[in-house]
């Protein structure tokens, strides 16, 4: 399984110490705004995400990984990046990132995420990865454009969420353009 050190994170599976943490952050309606979950996030949820996650980097095709990000010298649990290997492409990950509001605007997204991404292409032989973003999450644009992803397209109208229409965004990186 994947343990990462960057200057000021590790990133290492999420285990069962983490759930009061993990359903905290992902209770924010700040936070759930952007992501596939609601505020009504339990620990039940946190519980069946957490115990049915997969058991090594890259996760297996089709499937999903959340790594915890923490802070270095704390251990405090600052949130997750997810990867999903894609099951009709070989070699091509889409990842995602959730940091807790108050862990926010300090570059930690965008250190997890980058140590994430230079993972798969450097230590797994990705040759793209992806992200999606509703596209009014400018923070989500700035930081993926920073990691050198480029925006592929626009669907517009084309995600039914949360009880409206959203226009999905799609970035990518091939391991040709690091």
């Amino acid at each position: 399984m994947i343990a990462l050190r960057t200057e000021r994170l590790i990133l290492a599976p999420l285990g069962a110490d983490d759930r009061d943490d993990f359903v905290a952050y992902r209770r924010d309606p700040d936070v759930a705004r952007w992501q596939s979950w609601t505020p009504e996030y339990s620990a039940t949820d946190a519980d069946a995400l957490l115990g049915g996650q997969p058991t090594r980097f890259p996760p297996p095709a089709g499937e999903w990984l959340q790594i915890g990000v923490r802070d270095a010298t704390s251990g405090a649990l600052l949130g997750d990046v997810a990867v999903h290997t894609l099951a009709d492409q070989p070699d091509t990950y889409e990842v995602g990132v959730t940091v807790a509001a108050e862990h926010q605007r300090r570059g930690v997204a965008g250190e997890a995420l980058g140590a994430v991404v230079a993972e798969l292409f450097d230590d797994h032989g990705a040759h793209r990865v992806i992200a999606m973003s509703d596209q009014r999450n400018a923070a989500v644009a700035r930081l993926l454009t920073g990691l050198g992803f480029r925006h592929e397209g626009r669907a517009v109208e084309a995600d039914w969420f949360k009880g409206e229409w959203t226009t999905l965004d799609t970035w990518a990186i091939l391991a040709r353009e690091r």
